[in-house]
């Protein structure tokens, strides 16, 4: 009997070691030297919400200056490794469009994002606003137009594709 309980404590040591190890690293601050994966651009020098991924095995993780782009790495079915994070800016607490923030990440699960509104993002192109509440993505969406959803419930098109150039988009402000 000891030994089929030094057995299952044995076990339950290791599971526990084991979720300890899987626990997500935590956001990353955002610094004059992150460049946007995608363009290699300062990421400082452009307004509007922030996405960061963590890869399994890299030491830093992949900047994105909109979350638009971040998503349509997300939906992508090529990748460097397999994704152990994602964190996006709060815009909900962030100083303003122009300064989305350093600290105020997110997790990307727990996100209520605003699709469809037409509003630029740091590139240009329209974003998806991320916020930490649901009341902040409904008055964001009330305000701006759009629609709330999780980070599943994105759908491709709306990161991935062509812009369409004569959408007017403004800067919320």
């Amino acid at each position: 009997m000891r030994i089929i309980l030094a057995l299952m404590a044995a076990l339950a040591l290791g599971a526990c070691k084991e979720d300890v190890a899987k626990a997500p690293p935590a956001p990353m601050e955002l610094s004059e030297d992150a460049l946007s994966f995608f363009c290699q651009m300062n990421i400082a020098d452009h307004g509007g919400p922030k996405g960061q991924i963590h890869l399994d095995g890299f030491p830093v993780p992949l900047f994105f200056a909109q979350v638009r782009d971040m998503v349509a790495y997300l939906k992508s079915p090529e990748r460097d490794a397999e994704i152990i994070a994602v964190y996006v800016s709060d815009m909900g607490v962030a100083p303003s469009w122009e300064e989305p923030g350093l600290n105020n990440w997110i997790a990307g699960e727990d996100a209520n994002f605003v699709v469809g509104a037409p509003v630029r993002g740091g590139m240009g192109a329209p974003e998806i606003v991320p916020f930490a509440t649901a009341s902040d993505a409904e008055a964001f969406a009330l305000r701006w137009g759009g629609e709330a959803m999780s980070l599943d419930d994105i759908p491709s098109d709306a990161a991935i594709g062509a812009v369409d150039t004569n959408l007017t988009l403004e800067t919320p402000s």
